[in-house]
């Protein structure tokens, strides 16, 4: 598998940002709806639902309701990211593998933060190396500032070095929607894979 580039970027950070945003909230590793167990920290009811207005990969305009029916794992990153991102999307990509059949109901939605590099090719072949589920999303600079707020996402840009180079550190929580688009988890890649197969098995099982 080929990805692109990547430059120098401080993991800490990136594990620091996802745990000051899980603090931030009344998380619990095991919560219950409709008499289930989550395995990930359950968020429902205090993060707002999906709701978005971007463009995909392939440059077509789209919105929540365009996975409407699917369950969706929402992450936020960019392509030049060298550990954080392409380790939490072989995660996904490995999470949708092990759910077999199941995978078809499950989208993984990665929204660049980096939009000045990130164009709808580079996307494309970004997510498209990891898993067919993938789809790159990316937007105006308002468009990522909204949907960031809307789900406590921080990022920011480092100085470009002399070559116009430079990192973004950013949050690294995957938010994950049932099918109706209602936000149920959060998750990171320092969550087992099989905490999130079990977790997303009763969301694909689950028609709300």
């Amino acid at each position: 598998m080929t990805l692109p580039p990547i430059l120098s970027q401080s993991r800490f950070l990136s594990r620091r940002l996802v745990l000051l945003g899980a603090l931030a909230l009344p998380l619990a590793g095991c919560g219950h709806h409709n008499n289930q167990t989550w395995q990930l920290s359950n968020i429902t009811g205090v993060m707002p639902n999906l709701e978005f207005n971007l463009t995909n990969d392939l440059g077509q305009k789209v919105t929540a309701e365009n996975y409407k029916g699917k369950v969706v794992l929402l992450y936020f990153g960019y392509t030049h990211c060298p550990d954080v991102c392409p380790t939490t999307m072989q995660l996904m990509s490995n999470v949708v593998q092990q759910l077999g059949p199941e995978g078809k109901d499950v989208r993984i939605l990665f929204v660049s933060v980096d939009p000045k590099r990130d164009s709808n090719t580079i996307l494309k072949a970004y997510t498209a190396a990891f898993s067919p589920n993938a789809v790159g999303l990316t937007g105006t600079i308002k468009q990522i500032d909204d949907l960031t707020r809307r789900y406590r996402v921080a990022f920011s840009y480092g100085k470009p070095d002399a070559q116009g180079n430079y990192v973004v550190d950013h949050s690294a929580g995957v938010y994950i929607f049932g099918r109706s688009g209602r936000i149920h988890l959060l998750g990171s890649d320092t969550n087992p894979p099989a905490a999130f197969v079990h977790d997303l098995k009763q969301l694909i099982a689950d028609e709300g």
